[in-house]
């Protein structure tokens, strides 16, 4: 095992290898968000080729959220008892072999079993990079760690769609697959190669830099016992931790589901060739056909929810340590941020029904999205305060709540345009009220007291 060189904190600058920890996840984060927002643009060539109705599709939508579910514990489990190197590396693998093979299912099982096992290795993602931070990074830069992570995903999918429709006008959709796998796994052997699961594991770490990390508290085990489930589900505060992040994901998963369908029905979307050639040039623009062209002005305009909600990342890192000074109190700071951010979420997404003007409304419906992940970066660290040495098997369960928001949110809606002759202010009212809900689970949630008897923060 290698170690850190030999000099003393005061003898030399603190390196800098935590910050490539942070550079590993960004990547990761943008990597995940490609290859699962891919498959909706490539949706009606996929359809064709296979055969398949809008419900068989939908299936395959789903079997990715309930594997994701599923295997969110599990992945954070295993990542807590051998180290999120050994487990980041096989999943990003599984998961980039799998999105390969949906590039070349020949039916709607093989669809499915593709989409299914594609989430279980995205499942081991999230829970595992928060390990990571754990073990790398001082508590006070978890937060914005968790906010470059965040804006990183989110902006991933905000221009996923276009980079999906580009790679499609030299490749076909289902090479377009194999590329996109093809670059997890580039990820998964540098990764692997350069990464340490501890920084006193690491021969790049200096001294100065091992003790800004541990800020004078001794190194993390490289494992934990028996996850303490009795106080885990004993703790009001993770039973209302997982409930806001359900509503969060309900209300944020309409965003990446049918806001495409909604802006074609209800806003008249006008589309031509001029305005597609503002967004890509003239000269690809002569390779695009008139249903590609439409597809590419729907996907720009429903990124931008995804756009600006990492920009609410990037702010909640930004603001969280110096709301911290002035209320002196991370506790505080976390829930302030929380509530806003899901009060104005639920406001402004309602809001923006009424708002007549196309452009107008969708901006509004950015600031919700601004709003909604102003909350994401304090949720994870809360799970890594409250976990502590199972913060890997903690947010595992937190994510998993997501999934089944994000698995429930688009059939509810679909159930719901069904029983009321398509009135999408129903679906809005209902998301909105979600978010308020998420919101008041905040008042009741201790975010920095560890539920482990023994741990101390």
């Amino acid at each position: 095992m290698s170690s850190p060189a030999n000099v003393t904190p005061s003898s030399a600058a603190p390196t800098r290898v935590r910050h490539r920890v942070l550079a590993f996840a960004a990547t990761l984060a943008v990597l995940t968000y490609v290859d699962r927002v891919c498959i909706s643009q490539a949706a009606p060539e996929l359809q064709r080729a296979l055969n398949l109705s809008s419900s068989q599709m939908g299936l395959a939508f789903s079997a990715f959220a309930l594997a994701y579910a599923a295997f969110e514990i599990p992945g954070g489990w295993l990542g807590d008892r051998i180290g999120p190197r050994k487990v980041l590396m096989r999943v990003v693998v599984m998961w980039s072999f799998f999105t390969a093979a949906t590039g070349y299912a020949w039916n709607l099982a093989s669809l499915v079993v593709a989409r299914f096992l594609f989430g279980a290795g995205e499942a081991g993602c999230f829970p595992n990079l928060t390990k990571a931070f754990m073990n790398w990074l001082p508590a006070a830069e978890r937060t914005r760690a968790q906010a470059i992570l965040w804006l990183s995903a989110r902006w991933a999918g905000a221009f996923t769609p276009l980079l999906v429709i580009w790679v499609m006008t030299f490749v076909s959709w289902r090479n377009t697959f194999v590329i996109f796998g093809a670059a997890g796994v580039v990820w998964a052997v540098i990764f692997y190669r350069s990464f340490r699961d501890r920084p006193d594991q690491h021969p790049d770490v200096n001294a100065a830099e091992l003790a800004l990390i541990r800020d004078g508290k001794p190194a993390p085990a490289s494992g934990h016992g028996r996850v303490p489930w009795k106080q885990v589900f004993a703790s009001r505060s993770v039973w209302l931790l997982w409930a806001q992040y359900f509503c969060l994901a309900y209300g944020w998963f309409f965003y990446v589901t049918w806001l495409p369908t909604y802006l074609r029905e209800t806003r008249g979307l006008e589309l031509n060739q001029n305005a597609l050639m503002f967004w890509l040039g003239e000269a690809l623009s002569g390779r695009m056909t008139p249903e590609m062209t439409q597809r590419v002005l729907v996907a720009a305009l429903a990124g931008i929810p995804l756009f600006f909600g990492g920009v609410g990342c990037l702010v909640c890192g930004w603001i969280t340590p110096r709301l911290e000074r002035r209320v002196g109190s991370v506790a505080k700071s976390r829930r302030i941020l929380a509530i806003t951010g899901f009060t104005g979420a639920s406001a402004l997404l309602i809001w923006s029904f009424y708002i007549r003007d196309p452009l107008f409304a969708m901006l509004a419906m950015g600031v919700a999205s601004f709003c909604n992940d102003l909350t994401m970066p304090g949720s994870w660290s809360t799970c890594m305060d409250l976990g502590r040495s199972f913060a890997g098997t903690l947010s595992g369960s937190m994510n998993m709540m997501s999934g089944i928001g994000s698995a429930l949110a688009p059939l509810a809606i679909g159930i719901i345009l069904d029983a009321t002759q398509r009135d999408w202010a129903v679906t809005f009212w209902m998301s909105g009220a979600v978010y308020f809900v998420g919101g008041l689970c905040w008042l009741g949630i201790d975010p920095v007291t560890p539920i482990a008897e023994g741990e101390s923060k």
